[in-house]
């Protein structure tokens, strides 16, 4: 259609520009008292105008004929990239390819998504019981290593009724209408992680992307097993990267979506345009009025910890060794001491003991940085490896002493009274407040 009507313009342009290398030649014609100068010569150039106008109209009402007349290129593709504007805003991308890249991706990452369900035995005020839990996984490795979270797989207790140990753990994989017996490889609550395996070789492993690169409003598709609806697919945006949020006393730097995500999606995919997994699907917002505010753990995070998980069965830690609590804004008020941490019990032979660490110190920073709770002190304590040394800033009888402690190896049983003590701390905010974080089994 261009060139026809190209070809057209041209004709039109010809017969009113006089050249010598083409056929037009000026008319010879005599101007006779009965056809006049308006019917020789400015009806038809009136015409000519009028059809030239018509032809050019014509060709802007083509998207691709305007952008050449233009001068100007197409938009790109929605899976093109696309560049910097000299004024540092993002060209605008076409999204009639949206409905391609979303088949493209969830073809692609199905097959690595695998459905969990968890058998316990439950006991109550009502006798015991048995009960089912269920949620996703990612598939590692072809002979059967499979990710997932801890909450996916370990027991939960709470005031009115025990879930003791998981009597049977049965793994579901796409297209294959056989359940597997899982076995539990290792297990981490301060990630919120777990690996599992199943006794079968020939599967597909998921392909793991850069979650370091990601930017905010990019693709993602959510790919798990949420209300028994085995392997659904929902897509939105990443919404935001880093986010820090809080659950159970754990505090995650997560990627938020807006992507669906509901009960049974724990442990499944959150897949970029690229079918590459960048994230965990590990919880999200819920209460009144809250609507599309999922969280999943970035996947270049858990690698190590992945790692840790198969060889070693747990994840190694350094450790320093105390208990302790927040220090309230009320008591700093009252007693005139700083925000910190403030020291209830140092265990004994740890490395905070021979350190010098004593009970009731306030730790208000680690190497220079201010930490004002146990979650806080962790994070950056997680940052360096046993066997470093870190300094501590304490605070005691009234003035700041600096004390060097050499990080061990974290015993698995003091993980949990970490754990512990975070959920007590932290219990009435979680649940005093409008909403709270959700996990999703």
């Amino acid at each position: 259609m261009d060139s026809e009507n190209n070809n057209q313009l041209n004709n039109n342009d010809n017969q009113f520009n006089y050249s010598s290398s083409n056929n037009f030649k000026k008319s010879s014609t005599k101007i006779n008292s009965s056809g006049g100068f308006g019917k020789t010569v400015f009806v038809p150039f009136i015409s000519g105008i009028v059809g030239a106008a018509l032809v050019i109209g014509t060709c802007f009402g083509v998207p691709s004929i305007k952008a050449k007349l233009m001068g100007k290129s197409s938009f790109n593709s929605f899976t093109t990239t696309s560049t910097n504007t000299s004024d540092g805003t993002k060209n605008a991308v076409n999204i009639s390819n949206y409905s391609d890249t979303s088949v493209s991706v969830a073809s692609k990452v199905l097959p690595s998504v695998v459905g969990i369900t968890v058998s316990y035995q439950i006991s109550s005020f009502f006798g015991n019981s048995t009960g089912e839990a269920t949620g996703s996984g990612i598939i590692l490795t072809e002979d059967g290593y499979i990710v997932t979270n801890n909450h996916v797989v370990s027991s939960e207790n709470s005031s009115y009724y025990a879930i003791e140990q998981a009597t049977g753990i049965k793994v579901n994989l796409y297209n294959d209408s056989n359940s597997y017996d899982a076995t539990v490889i290792g297990t981490d609550s301060v990630t919120d992680l777990a690996v599992i395996k199943i006794d079968k070789t020939g599967l597909t492993p998921a392909i793991l992307g850069d979650s370091n690169n990601i930017q905010v409003g990019e693709f993602v598709m959510a790919i798990g097993n949420p209300l028994g609806m085995d392997y659904s697919v929902t897509s939105g945006i990443v919404s935001a990267i880093n986010r820090e949020v809080e659950s159970d006393g754990t505090t995650y730097n997560a990627i938020q979506t807006d992507a669906a995500i509901n009960s049974g999606n724990s442990g499944g995919a959150l897949a970029n345009a690229n079918g590459e997994v960048i994230g965990i699907n590990t919880l999200k917002l819920s209460g009144t009025g809250i609507e599309g505010i999922g969280f999943a753990i970035p996947i270049s995070s858990t690698t190590s910890i992945i790692q840790q998980l198969i060889e070693y069965q747990q994840v190694k830690r350094p450790y320093i060794g105390i208990t302790g609590s927040s220090v309230e804004a009320e008591t700093v008020e009252r007693y005139k001491v700083p925000e910190g941490i403030y020291v209830e019990e140092v265990e004994k032979d740890s490395p905070a003991d021979k350190a010098g660490l004593q009970k009731s110190d306030i730790i208000t920073k680690i190497e220079g940085k201010n930490v004002k709770s146990v979650n806080e002190l962790n994070q950056i304590k997680y940052t360096y490896n046993i066997g470093d040394t870190v300094k501590l800033t304490v605070y005691r009888n009234n003035k700041e002493i600096e004390i060097n402690v050499v990080l061990g190896e974290e015993p698995e049983q003091s993980t949990q009274n970490n754990n512990s003590q975070s959920n007590q701390n932290n219990s009435q905010n979680r649940f005093n407040g409008g909403s709270i974080f959700d996990f999703f089994r």
